[in-house]
This record gives C-alpha cells, sequence and structure tokens, in this order.
C-alpha cells in the first residue's frame, strides 16, 4: 500500500498514462486552469496532446508538482512500480487516481460509491435506474461508464443535491485519498488482483479504504462472509444487506436471475432506500431493468434454448454465480484461467448438462470437471459452440435450455477484452438461429 497523502493543493501536476481516465484528468486539468504534464510508455496515445505538455518522467518539474494523477492499470507497488511512480514516491509527490482529482476540481454533491470483486457494475446499473425512474439528478461513472473527470455535475438547481454513482475498484481506492462517501457499499471480497496487492491482505486492505472516511452522517452497507465480518466489527458505522428486503418483483426480470443478483438488488435497494425514493418506484425499477451487456445477460431465445452472455465473468468466482442460477446448463468456458480456477464452481456442477471449454487452459478446466457432466475439449470459442448445438442430447427438463457463456477466465488469449469475447458470443447465436429459420424455411 503506498502512502495515502492528499494533496494539499492542484496547481501544477502530472499525468501518467493516456487511457480513457488520464484523458478525463487531462481534459479536467486543462479546464480548470492546472498545468499537466503527460507521459504515456505509448508514443501513440499522446497524439492529441499539446507538444509542449509532453516530458518523460524523469523531466517532470518534481520540486513544483503537487501530485501525479496515475492510470489505474499501471503499477505502484507490486508487482514492481512504474519508475514514475518510483519517482513520486522519492520525492513524496502524492500518487492519486482521476477520482481524486474530481473531487478537488468539480462541484460538490453526494457521492454513492459501490466496490466489491463481483456484482459492482450490476448494482451500480440498477442504481443509477432506481434515480433515473424517481427523476433524481445523478450522474454515473467510474469503472462502469464515463471516467468520473468527465462527468458534469448532476443536473440539479442545487448540484450539492445531485448524487454521483461511482463504481471503484481496487487499484482506485488505494490513490483516491479524500474519497468521503455519503453511501460506501462492498458487496463480496474474494480473492483476485493477488499480484497487483501483493497477495489477500493487500487486496483487502485496499477494498477497506472506501469505509476509512465516511462523510459525515454517512452510512455503508456490507454484503456478507468472513473479511466482510471482520471489517463490520472494525467500522461501526456499517449496516448489512438483507437480501430478505428485497421486493418480490425481482422474481419477474430474468436479467436479475440468481442468489449473486439478489444480493446486488439487496445493495441498490438499501441505497434507494437511504436516499428517500419511494418503494412503488423500486419495484418498477427491478421489474424493468434491462441488465448489462456480458453480465449474465439473456441474448435471444428459441423453443429450444435460451443463450446467455456472461463474458464478463473472468474468475471461477463470477461463474460460480451464473451456474447457480440455472438448470441444465450447457456451459461454454476458458481462457486465461485465474487464481481460484473453477474451485468455486465445483458446488455447481450438478447444474451441468455438459460443458465445453476452449482456450489456453481448456485442458485444466477440463479435469476439474472430470467425472461430473459431458466435458469437450475445442480451440476456439466458435468451435466450442459449434459443438454444443450439433450434438444430440436427451430433453432432460421441459422448457428452453440455458446455453451460457461465463467463461471463468480471462479473454486475453483469443480475445482483446472480455466485451469482444461476448461480441463474439453474441454473433455465433445469431448465425445459429438465423441458420436454424433458413433450414426450417425450405
Amino acid at each position: 500500500m503506498i502512502h495515502r497523502t492528499p494533496p494539499k493543493q492542484l496547481t501544477s501536476i502530472a499525468i501518467l498514462g493516456l487511457g480513457r481516465s488520464g484523458m478525463a484528468a487531462y481534459a479536467l486539468a486543462k479546464a480548470q486552469g492546472v498545468a499537466v504534464f503527460v507521459h504515456d510508455d505509448k508514443a501513440a496515445n499522446m497524439a492529441d496532446i499539446v507538444p509542449t505538455d509532453q516530458r518523460t518522467p524523469e523531466n517532470w518539474p518534481w520540486s513544483n508538482l503537487d501530485a501525479v494523477v496515475i492510470s489505474p492499470g499501471i503499477a505502484h507497488t507490486h508487482p514492481a512500480p512504474h519508475t514514475a511512480a518510483q519517482l513520486a514516491l522519492d520525492h513524496q509527490v502524492p500518487l492519486i487516481s482521476e477520482i481524486e482529482l474530481a473531487i478537488h476540481l468539480q462541484a460538490a454533491s453526494k457521492w454513492v460509491v459501490i466496490t466489491g470483486t463481483n456484482g459492482k457494475s450490476t448494482t451500480t446499473a440498477l442504481t443509477a435506474h432506481m434515480l433515473e425512474k424517481a427523476g433524481m439528478a445523478y450522474v454515473v461513472g467510474g469503472n462502469l461508464g464515463a471516467p468520473v473527470a468527465s462527468l458534469p455535475a448532476p443536473a440539479n438547481q442545487e448540484a450539492a443535491a445531485g448524487v454521483r454513482v461511482v463504481e471503484i475498484s481496487s487499484y482506485q481506492l488505494e490513490i483516491t485519498p479524500s474519497l468521503r462517501p455519503d453511501i460506501a457499499v462492498i458487496l463480496n471480497i474474494t480473492p483476485d488482483h493477488l499480484a497487483r496487492h501483493g497477495g489477500m491482505e493487500g487486496y483487502r486492505a485496499a477494498k477497506e479504504e472506501i469505509l476509512a472516511h465516511p462523510a459525515d452522517k454517512g452510512v455503508a452497507f456490507l454484503g456478507h462472509g468472513e473479511n466482510l465480518d471482520e471489517m463490520a466489527a472494525r467500522h461501526r458505522h456499517c449496516q448489512r444487506l438483507n437480501t430478505g428486503s428485497v421486493p418480490a418483483s425481482i422474481g419477474k426480470n430474468l436479467a436479475l436471475s440468481g442468489a449473486h443478483n439478489l444480493e446486488n438488488a439487496a445493495a441498490a435497494v438499501a441505497i434507494a432506500r437511504q436516499l428517500g425514493i419511494c418503494e412503488a418506484v423500486i419495484e418498477a425499477a427491478l421489474t424493468d431493468f434491462p441488465g448489462l451487456a456480458h453480465r449474465l445477460q439473456p441474448i435471444a431465445q428459441t423453443d429450444t434454448h435460451i443463450f446467455i452472455n456472461d463474458s464478463k465473468a473472468t474468475n471461477g468466482e463470477a461463474a460460480a454465480r451464473a451456474l447457480a442460477s440455472f438448470d441444465n446448463i450447457i456451459w461454454l468456458a476458458g481462457g486465461e484461467a485465474k487464481e481460484d480456477g473453477l474451485v468455486p464452481c465445483q458446488p455447481y456442477f450438478k447444474n451441468l448438462a455438459a460443458a465445453y471449454f476452449y482456450g489456453q487452459d481448456r485442458a485444466a478446466f477440463a479435469k476439474a470437471l472430470e467425472n461430473s457432466c459431458d466435458v469437450h475439449q475445442c480451440e476456439t470459442l466458435a468451435q466450442a459452440f459449434e459443438l454444443a448445438m450439433t450434438q444430440p442430447r436427451p430433453q432432460i427438463s421441459s422448457g428452453p435450455q440455458p446455453v451460457i457463456l461465463s467463461p471463468a477466465a480471462a479473454s486475453f488469449d483469443q480475445f482483446t477484452s472480455f466485451e469482444a469475447r461476448g461480441d463474439s458470443f453474441c454473433a455465433l447465436v445469431n448465425d445459429w438461429i438465423e441458420t436454424v429459420k433458413n433450414k426450417e424455411a425450405v
């Protein structure tokens, strides 16, 4: 964990990394008259930057810098600090996130901040959906959607009455020391990003930063599990999430299927009630929430199959939540396995009719399912899908059979992102349905 000293002022900063968050930080700082120096290890990313602002970290005016805004994807401690991060530490210049920059330079508002290993995006989007239906002034961003530094003030005559709904990662929490949430949520904590945080203790500590400095009269909601039980004991302002408080209308929405989505909904409902949203609006929002792309997303249904795109399930814990939500599943999974492998999925192997594994770690996945169900290995997702849809199998239950892409692994062995992987699956499904229709029309 790095030192968490907030900047005293922001008149001169440097920005390391010019992806979405770095460019948002650059635009905000320039608009506010802050002197800015930038660097990205990929020269092409600096094409749209004023040449006089471009300097290598070794040439930044360290004695005059108030802070370095670092992209969350760039390591500052583990497994090894970037050169610029080490220079910042050597010169005692705070390393901060673009969210920290926004806190200093943007107008005031209420902050609803959501974190957790899994479920952050769905909970953030569902919360925003409830605020939209309630007619409240809000903006939403962070890990989900636009960087916080690019968000306008919530559209309200009194800006302080508006709400920022922010999904925040462990990477960002480490470098946002001025965060004072009015409402904070930790959904769950299971092993993830351990190399980046130097182990589970560092990962837990990063998540716990969301609880360290609540706003006046701020409240925090925690899910359940050993890690969160310990945190609740240390932070007395925390309340525990209660799935029993979720209105029954959630059962009408396939996009919120499964116990994990019940937990996500419990968080969104708790936030909405804290903000004074009425029960009728909450119930209506649970019924018509469309869900998020690549997160247990129903994409098509025929008389025989329902197709679910859960490409965002990049670890075993996330995939286990999908497997727990349905029965008689045709499961497509594979890629670059995470630390937990398929261990969290094991209790739900009984819900599988067949599994089709592809990609780099298909053999390890197949071994984990040995003797559990019908298992096949394929080189690519396309091959796995084709085999799954052409191989005959007995009809076990009435109704459409779920065909779920829930990879339990990173995508980078075959795809540029989990979004690209999910889009590929959607295209495969659409092509298959079109082919079936053409055959039936002959």
